[in-house]
């Protein structure tokens, strides 16, 4: 089980996530306070840390941004139905994924699973030769791309774009943060070339269904690690 560290300063719901979590075995630390927050990332060391957007004391999204300065840690955002700009801020900045209030349990946890996973996978880029995500093979040096045995022709910025997301396995990943470390700054408000390239590699991948290559609607895309038997 994971330890996990819960930032939100609603009492109620903070209450229940402690006692559904640790029902399920997690071993948990929490906080109403943003900077203590930060603080308990340094001490408890958490394998996953839940952060509401809405804090008193520091906003959410620069909470990520102080995070960000020195440490991965998956950070899952909760955000409020609406509060759209702030979601998208917090993933430009680092934030692994979000979850919107109100949500199931179900949907907490499985999340938390995701970023588990996917954060046992990833490895800084200087040390990656390849990665293999199910049937997926990424060699990063050779710049190939296996499905099974079979090779995969990509173009070079079709292999850009897909490299970037399996480095992020896992990470919701929004237009703008792919556009600017893909094709550079000057297209970081093109999101349409996204749309055409993301369907070109689904097609080469046998993606069609987006199993694999996740579209978060209006905010971006995600590499889940799953894939099609």
């Amino acid at each position: 089980m994971a330890k996990i560290l819960i930032i939100d300063d609603d009492k109620s719901l903070l209450r229940a996530l402690e006692i559904a979590l640790s029902a399920r075995g997690h071993e948990l630390s929490s906080t109403i306070s943003a900077r203590q927050g930060i603080e308990l990332v340094a001490l408890f060391q958490p394998d996953v840390v839940i952060l509401d957007l809405g804090l008193p004391d520091l906003d959410g999204v620069q909470v990520v941004r102080e995070l960000r300065g020195w440490t991965q840690v998956p950070i899952l955002v909760l955000s409020a139905s609406g509060d759209e700009k702030r979601k998208v801020q917090s993933l430009d900045l680092g934030a692994d994924d979000y979850v919107t209030k109100p949500f199931a349990m179900a949907e907490l946890e499985a999340r938390i699973r995701v970023a588990l996973k996917h954060a046992s996978m990833r490895t800084p880029e200087p040390d990656v030769a390849a990665i293999t995500i199910g049937d997926l093979e990424i060699d990063f040096r050779a710049r190939s791309v296996l499905i099974g045995s079979q090779d995969v022709e990509l173009t070079q910025k079709e292999f850009d774009l897909l490299a970037y997301l399996a480095k992020n396995a896992g990470k919701v990943c929004t237009h703008q943060m792919i556009l600017r470390e893909v094709w550079g700054s000057g297209l970081s408000d093109q999101a349409h070339y996204l749309r055409v390239y993301v369907s070109r590699i689904r097609k080469k991948i046998f993606d069609e269904e987006a199993e694999l290559v996740r579209t978060v609607p209006g905010v971006g895309y995600q590499l889940t690690g799953k894939f099609k038997e």
